[in-house]
């Protein structure tokens, strides 16, 4: 686990795939310096309504931010990464895959549309999930649908259909295999050391934002 804010040399094999060896495709083109978020003490320190980009942490706890039912008022460790920015904004897959699962997560403070990717890398099964998606990122897609690296699979969506946040993607990756469109993209803090394990960090695939 690494330290809050402590940027991410990408040169470790993690479960079982050497993530340095790869090449990987934006996920989203930042087109301006973010503004990295510290969403650990008080969500009324959010500035993202205030700024174009942001990036929300990893395994970052975040006390008060979760207050719908969905969340049972006891899950609140981010278990996948965040870049904000505006509406429409493209999402890319980071390799060569596959469409998983798509749908839209309906409960406010949920995913809202989602796209799940799988991929094989040096032998080993891993999902990406894209969340908080407009309408139009699932309307058309195809479980088992050939995604490229670097080909548009979805984009920003408004609050009014991506579970009610400002504009952002939550990316987050996953060895344990989805059943649906969802992956619990944030756990409790007594489910935190398994879930590390089940869901790395998206700066092996999206290098150290912060």
């Amino acid at each position: 686990m690494m330290p809050d804010g402590v940027p991410l040399m990408r040169t470790s094999v993690v479960g079982g795939i050497d993530f340095a060896a790869h090449d990987w495709a934006d996920v989203v083109e930042i087109l301006e310096q973010p503004l990295i978020l510290d969403l650990s003490r008080s969500s009324s320190n959010n500035p993202a309504e205030r700024t174009t980009w942001t990036i929300g942490r990893y395994d970052e706890v975040r006390p008060d931010l979760y207050t719908t039912p969905l969340f049972g008022g006891v899950r609140n460790v981010h278990m996948g990464l965040d870049i904000g920015g505006p509406v429409g904004t493209a999402v890319m897959a980071f390799a060569a895959g596959e469409v998983s699962h798509f749908g839209y997560n309906a409960a406010a403070g949920d995913y809202g549309h989602t796209v799940i990717t799988k991929h094989c890398l040096d032998d080993v099964n891993l999902w990406a999930l894209h969340g908080h998606l407009d309408a139009a990122s699932t309307a058309n897609k195809q479980e088992g649908q050939v995604v490229h690296a670097g080909e548009t699979i979805g984009w920003f969506g408004a609050k009014n259909e991506n579970g009610g946040w400002e504009p952002h993607l939550h990316f987050q990756l996953s060895f344990k295999e989805p059943t649906t469109y969802d992956l619990p993209g944030v756990v409790s803090e007594q489910d935190r050391p398994q879930a590390l394990l089940d869901f790395p960090d998206p700066r092996l695939i999206l290098g150290p934002l912060y």
